[in-house]
């Protein structure tokens, strides 16, 4: 390991957190007694290095030449990284990135007393135990109840789920690949959309509909099944930047009828599922909203559509009309989260 660079002094307390994922990677040092903001973050391309160590090199040489505008951070005692797939012991291996990396190898080369690996929605989750009243906005229901089961779902670059459930001293948490269930319409509309996709895909997750390329593929459905124009300035936007991008930002302009149904249809189906899970762990908790478009399109998700496919469950409705659901909008859950895992023994 080269270096780690003139801003790393002796100390305790200071604890290396990561938030993995195939397009970047997120480092941060954090004060054990103070998880809320990062003592200093980067980010890097995760397809630019070869390693997460060569990127946990790399972040310490960066803030050791932040040393020369009199910066300084104690030497981390801990680590804890959340990483975009399953966890199997010391190994983790990314789902999109050529990377097997090595806990073990990492605590040794670093000279750290642990480090601990995480899956990214279980991180989110040990964020959850962490966060105050501004870093969520509530979209409907009730008050949560100290000590019941509690969700964590977001879509991004796909449809991520875990939940916590309580043990009498603190919360557990249980990582899980819920996003991967099958699609279940409840609607004729929805039946059209799943007869679609399973023409595309021949078997239809919830993520390929609740995600960022899943936007698109609804997008795509309302405009070579249901036979809505296209605009053309739309479709030249696209060939520039990415494709959920540009449907979001026109469906919140209201700029566009095409990019509002889907993005529309995206809110009812994420209420849908946010409420499925409601359902199945009975969380008067609370339901969480994590993930990278939850916080984007906030005031989207607040008009209503969400809070329907949430409650509308037949003889449950009642029930799940109390269960509050709420969008988080703290800017790093997934490193809070991670740096609070590497302090859990």
């Amino acid at each position: 390991m080269r270096s780690s660079g003139a801003a790393i002094l002796g100390g305790q307390g200071t604890i290396l957190a990561g938030d993995i994922g195939g397009t970047n990677t997120r480092l941060a040092l954090f004060e054990a007694g103070n998880l809320r903001e990062p003592l200093v973050m980067k980010v890097y391309g995760s397809g630019d290095y070869e390693s997460l160590l060569t990127i946990i090199n790399t972040f310490f040489e960066d803030i050791g030449a932040e040393s020369e505008g009199g910066k300084s951070w104690a030497k981390p005692t801990r680590a804890g990284f959340g990483v975009a797939g399953p966890v199997n012991g010391n190994l983790v291996k990314l789902t999109n990135l050529p990377w097997v990396i090595d806990s073990e190898r990492i605590r040794q080369r670093i000279g750290l007393e642990k480090v601990t690996f995480v899956n990214d929605f279980a991180a989110n989750c040990y964020a959850v135990t962490r966060l105050g009243p501004e870093d969520l906005r509530q979209i409907g229901g009730g008050d949560t109840v100290e000590g019941q089961p509690i969700a964590v779902l977001g879509a991004g670059t796909g449809l991520g789920e875990a939940f916590m459930i309580h043990d009498g001293r603190d919360y557990l948490v249980v990582p899980s690949e819920g996003g991967h269930t099958d699609f279940a319409p409840r609607n004729t509309l929805e039946i059209r959309l799943l007869e679609f996709l399973t023409k595309r895909f021949g078997r239809v997750s919830y993520e390929r509909i609740l995600s960022g390329p899943g936007l698109v593929n609804v997008y795509e459905f309302f405009r070579d099944s249901e036979r809505l124009a296209e605009s053309g300035a739309v479709r030249e936007e696209m060939r520039n930047e990415d494709s959920g991008v540009v449907i979001t930002r026109n469906a919140l302009k209201r700029s566009d009828t095409l990019c509002e149904r889907a993005l529309d249809l995206f809110c009812a189906v994420y209420g849908a599922e946010a409420g499925n899970l409601a359902l199945k762990l009975l969380t008067k908790g609370g339901v969480f909203l994590a993930g990278g478009i939850a916080a984007k399109i906030i005031e989207r998700l607040d008009e209503g559509a969400f809070r329907h496919g949430f409650e509308t469950k037949g003889r449950y409705t009642s029930f799940l009309e109390g269960i509050p659901t709420y969008v988080i909008v703290h800017p790093q859950p997934g490193l809070m989260g991670a740096a609070v895992a590497a302090l859990r023994d």
